[in-house]
């Protein structure tokens, strides 16, 4: 309960400061690179080294990837077939293939499934949607927002990604069973909980109510896909096509049905696609899914 009083309570604040004429709202781009370029790096060399890996692991890890992929299918062909700009098409993806998995998804999953349905939770959110946000997300966000970005800068663009780095470094620790000082885990694990915070105050300092804004079609075809169409795939195809009916395939579900993740919303701004959009997919998106998860949760149950 207290992460949602959380959600709301950072989005407000950015809504109210709007409205301050001294306050300067442009500072949501400072706040964009300190959860980029601080936060994330510190949650990855924090969880990562902690995972223990197996081949049951694969089907929550590959949720997040499947999702991102159908995304990038689905709106590039739209956006290809009725002339959206890149910027509009990569702001989709980015929100739209991505699901909160992390901030929403850890205390929904715990209350839903109990403290060790998390373990399935960080499965899907660290190497899944986490890596990929730092590696798709990044090539996604390079290349659309430029439109004729080179593969070579666009490769840099993912390697020297801090999150990514960090990513590449835990991963190591994690094969040499390697983990930080107690102390400096309890620090890390400080910074990323700023995260949340951050995020939500930069969305709450972009989000806007224009009803005459053309971004409402776009809005409620990118939440139809985050919420209905990328946890009905994902449904199909472990339950039905492979035939799997554990507990961590109802998590995985539940996991790729929440709201679009908050880091994809945030890159699509730092790279100038479409921040309205981006901000309003968070701001809507967010109350939204706690309807559509009342309904996959129905659905799960009868696996």
């Amino acid at each position: 309960m207290n992460n949602f009083i959380l959600i709301f309570s950072f989005l407000a604040l950015g809504l109210i400061l709007q409205h301050i004429r001294q306050f300067p709202t442009h500072i949501y781009k400072v706040l964009n690179k300190i959860v980029i370029y601080v936060c994330l790096p510190a949650i990855t060399l924090y969880h990562i080294p902690k995972i223990k890996w197996s081949n049951e692991l694969l089907f929550p890890i590959l949720s997040g990837w499947i999702s991102f992929l159908l995304a990038f299918i689905f709106f590039h062909f739209l956006g290809k077939r009725f002339g959206w700009s890149n910027k509009l098409i990569g702001c989709l993806i980015l929100t739209a293939g991505l699901s909160n998995s992390s901030f929403l998804g850890y205390p929904i999953i715990e209350a839903l499934f109990g403290k060790k349905g998390l373990e399935t939770a960080i499965l899907v959110d660290q190497p899944g949607t986490f890596v990929v946000v730092s590696t798709l997300g990044v090539f996604v966000a390079a290349f659309y927002s430029k439109g004729n970005a080179d593969g070579f800068s666009i490769f840099k663009k993912i390697i020297f990604f801090p999150p990514f780095i960090t990513f590449v470094v835990a991963c190591s620790m994690n094969i040499f069973q390697y983990d930080l000082d107690g102390n400096l885990q309890a620090v890390l694990l400080k910074i990323g909980s700023l995260v949340t915070p951050l995020a939500l105050l930069s969305v709450g300092l972009q989000l806007t109510f224009d009803r005459k804004s053309q971004h409402w079609r776009f809005l409620g075809l990118g939440l139809f896909f985050r919420l209905i169409v990328t946890p009905f795939i994902i449904f199909i195809l472990y339950v039905f096509v492979f035939n799997q009916h554990a507990e961590a395939i109802k998590i995985t579900i539940m996991e790729m049905a929440m709201a679009p993740m908050i880091t994809g919303a945030i890159l699509a701004s730092t790279y100038g696609l479409k921040p309205k959009l981006s901000s309003m997919m968070i701001g809507f998106g967010i109350p939204i899914s706690f309807i559509t998860l009342a309904i996959w949760y129905f659905v799960v149950s009868f696996i």
